[in-house]
């Protein structure tokens, strides 16, 4: 069984992101996707709503697989503690393959113990718009053991920046745009949305 591991700390999950889940479902047996937070990062908005938008952003998916879930339980401050969890409920016999997007290669030579992590999961990075991937990037983590595939799919150009410091609903789907405007959860939410289908 082979098992795509794709946890975000995105805030909002965007269209771009459904659209990564979207593709992986083709590939794999099963999508254990989760809210996460990124030690790297500051946070406007607490877990559980990230949680519930990622949920909407699955529901919303017209996969006739239907092997996409929301595994909130797997989330933890530490990918290896999130891979150990996942291989407590899937096995040892299972191939897991861990997701991650093209900005964040940078980052992993400084992730909780990387090393024992690389051994423990493949590594599938997803190409994102402005953020190249190239020895300089791939090197450090290669050297570190890991072994690494390159999505086909380049993520779409839209970010969970734009929307939260300019108002840009583009980079949203309704549902979610629905429910910032229900639960009032950033500043420029208040602005007149304008609705997108990006299918």
């Amino acid at each position: 069984m082979k098992v795509a591991l794709f946890g975000t700390s995105a805030d909002p999950p965007t269209a771009g992101h459904q659209n990564i889940l979207r593709w992986l479902s083709e590939g794999y047996d099963w999508v254990a996707v989760w809210a996460a937070d990124n030690p790297f990062k500051c946070h406007q908005t607490p877990l559980e709503h990230r949680a519930t938008m990622l949920q909407l952003l699955i529901a919303d998916i017209d996969t006739q697989r239907r092997n996409i879930a929301l595994e909130q339980d797997l989330s933890s401050f530490r990918t290896l503690e999130t891979v150990k969890k996942a291989q407590t409920r899937w096995g040892d016999d299972t191939e897991f393959t861990l997701v991650i997007g093209s900005d964040l290669l940078h980052q992993l030579p400084q992730w909780y113990r990387i090393e024992n992590l690389l051994q423990q999961v493949q590594l599938l990075v997803v190409p994102r718009p402005g953020y190249v991937i190239d020895e300089y990037n791939l090197e450090p983590v290669q050297n570190l053991g890991g072994e690494i595939a390159i999505a086909s799919l380049t993520g779409i150009d839209v970010s969970s920046t734009a929307y939260r410091e300019h108002g840009d609903t583009q980079a949203l789907t309704p549902p979610i745009v629905d429910y910032i405007h229900q639960q009032h959860l950033y500043k420029c939410q208040d602005a007149t949305p304008k609705r997108y289908q990006l299918r």
